[in-house]
């Protein structure tokens, strides 16, 4: 069946038709079988085929059984993010012909949308799934749902919650044999506000992480464990940073910088909710210095910099506007939506215009997070909506929002 298919390859490579590829050898009737994979042939016919075609057959076959080890391989690293692996594994395969009658073509273009993803590069992720979609109607089962876990990754860089958080759900975890996904699906409940369910897929995720030695992603795992950790007390407060500068410790030994942006980003959070402002800002700028500046990344560490400092009264209104101006700047340049809107929200917070705040948060803001399934925004903000009706004298409006959030 392989040499059939690779002989028929390189005929058509060649440009010969079945009866020149076979004059002198078989007729064009038993080349056609061959190539179909529909009779027996000798190895001598097999071998005077080859030679007409200038391939050794047998390494032919060799490289194209090694695909699928090498595709396994590519998805393996990328999991486990060895970056150099991933790049040396991926031009071995642009450089293999074979891969285009491969039985593991679909797998391919999934893993290829997979790297897109890997490098934030959403346009050509979202080009190459497309693609895979209009040509596949059927997929294999474990394609069908490595599709669904791709879509949720997408769905999630592009902070469409509800999407991302449905189509990872139908994911059979059986058929698909990758717990790595379980991480994906907590990364997700954790955006959708669920902590219960984030906490228990991060933990599930972890055991996996563990037992496969993927010490990086057991890093996302513990810290998605962290973020979702009460801690009420001062003492389950101290016990919970010393957990966090355990994770950074980590972090800079396996020298996985973007990993401790994230954590310094969270602590920072932490402080910030505690009211501790100058330790949360110093958290914020120690991991913008980690992140690319025109990023998502920097946006979230950049408001949450202005909004402690805001509230802490650690910088001046002007040298606010500016920073907000900056981070509103970044964001419609990289069409970053949600951050455009917090970075307006915020302009509207530090220059007082407090009429305007709550009509952008009331037309603009709360439709879009609802939208997108951001349930932490939608409270946060539906909350402080109901405190300014009261303050205001509003109380049907005040009301009404609270029959709305009970409802919903």
């Amino acid at each position: 069946m392989y040499k059939g298919k690779i002989i028929k390859f390189y005929r058509q490579k060649a440009k010969l038709t079945q009866q020149q590829i076979g004059n002198g050898i078989c007729s064009n009737t038993h080349v056609s079988k061959i190539e179909r994979g529909m009779t027996d042939y000798s190895p001598e016919i097999t071998l005077l085929l080859s030679k007409r075609l200038g391939i050794n057959i047998e390494e032919e076959v060799k490289r194209y059984k090694h695909i699928k080890t090498l595709l396994d391989s590519w998805h393996d690293a990328m999991i486990k993010q060895r970056d150099k692996e991933i790049e040396l594994i991926k031009d071995k395969l642009e450089k293999e012909p074979l891969i285009q009658i491969s039985d593991y073509q679909i797998l391919y273009e999934l893993l290829r949308a997979r790297y897109h993803l890997l490098h934030n590069n959403l346009k050509q992720a979202d080009k190459t799934i497309k693609a895979i979609q209009k040509k596949h109607k059927y997929l294999p089962s474990y394609e069908s749902n490595l599709l669904k876990h791709l879509l949720g990754m997408y769905y999630l860089s592009k902070k469409d919650v509800i999407k991302a958080f449905t189509i990872l759900k139908a994911i059979n975890g059986e058929d698909y044999n990758n717990a790595e996904y379980y991480l994906t699906l907590a990364t997700s409940y954790l955006a959708a506000g669920s902590k219960v369910m984030a906490y228990y897929y991060a933990e599930k995720s972890l055991q996996f992480f563990i037992n496969s030695n993927n010490i990086l992603k057991a890093i996302d795992a513990e810290m998605i464990m962290l973020m979702t950790r009460e801690s009420d007390g001062h003492r389950d407060f101290q016990i919970k940073v010393e957990q966090y500068h355990a994770l950074i410790q980590t972090c800079e030994l396996c020298h996985a910088l973007d990993k401790k942006a994230r954590l310094l980003h969270n602590l920072a959070y932490e402080y910030y909710n505690r009211n501790e402002y100058e330790a949360a800002k110093q958290l914020y700028e120690q991991s913008m210095v980690l992140k690319e500046k025109k990023s998502a990344f920097y946006l979230i560490s950049l408001e949450g910099f202005i909004r402690c400092c805001l509230e802490g009264n650690l910088l001046s209104n002007n040298e606010l506007v500016k920073l907000a101006y900056e981070g509103l700047s970044i964001a419609m340049e990289t069409t970053e939506y949600l951050y455009s809107i917090n970075f307006k929200l915020l302009l509207h917070l530090i220059n007082e215009h407090h009429s305007e705040y709550y009509s952008y948060l009331t037309t603009n803001a709360l439709p879009y997070f609802k939208k997108c399934g951001c349930v932490t925004l939608v409270q946060r903000y539906e909350k402080e909506l109901f405190h300014y009706y009261l303050k205001t004298d509003k109380t049907g409006k005040a009301l009404e929002l609270a029959t709305k959030v009970i409802m919903d």
